[in-house]
């Protein structure tokens, strides 16, 4: 027995479900190209941010920060020092402050997710880590423990190999 030949209604039916079809795989290809867009958009930020932060680090004010320090022979001589500068509130405290207030961003962009920590690894490395240990002593010992929470945690989680 032959078959009847579909009525209008079951060719518009047709052409409307392969239209839906073809538009439906469309709308996934332009999702999973907007995503690499949003990706791609991230990581240039990130990149942007990162060269930011870098320029920043040469600046001849965290440069002054860096000199000051490589004067103090190890953390016990710069816990002193920096101890008495924030006493009588001297000019040296705040160009050391600067460093501090460095890490303590770039821990802050990294929690907040604008550096992922792989970023910072390759941004600063082991010196990150470092820093801390030589600050520690004198932040303990003029502003106590909770001083710089950040830096402190970004410092452990980077020991620890994140």
């Amino acid at each position: 027995m032959l078959a009847a030949a579909p009525n209008w209604a079951e060719q518009l039916t047709a052409i409307a479900t392969a239209v839906l079809a073809v538009g439906a795989l469309g709308a996934g290809v332009a999702a999973v190209f907007a995503g690499q867009q949003v990706r791609e958009a991230r990581r240039g930020r990130q990149a942007q941010a990162a060269i930011e932060f870098f320029r920043r680090w040469n600046e001849d004010s965290l440069t002054q920060a860096r000199r000051l320090i490589a004067d103090f022979d190890g953390p016990d001589e710069l816990a002193s020092a920096f101890a008495n500068y924030v006493n009588v509130n001297a000019p040296e405290a705040f160009v050391l402050y600067r460093e501090l207030d460095y890490f303590e961003q770039l821990a802050a962009l990294e929690r907040s997710g604008a550096f992922d920590i792989v970023t910072i690894e390759l941004m600063v490395g082991r010196l990150l880590v470092d820093r801390w240990d030589l600050w520690e002593p004198a932040l303990r010992a003029t502003h106590g423990v909770d001083a710089y929470p950040l830096f402190r945690a970004l410092a452990e989680r980077m020991r620890q190999g994140a």
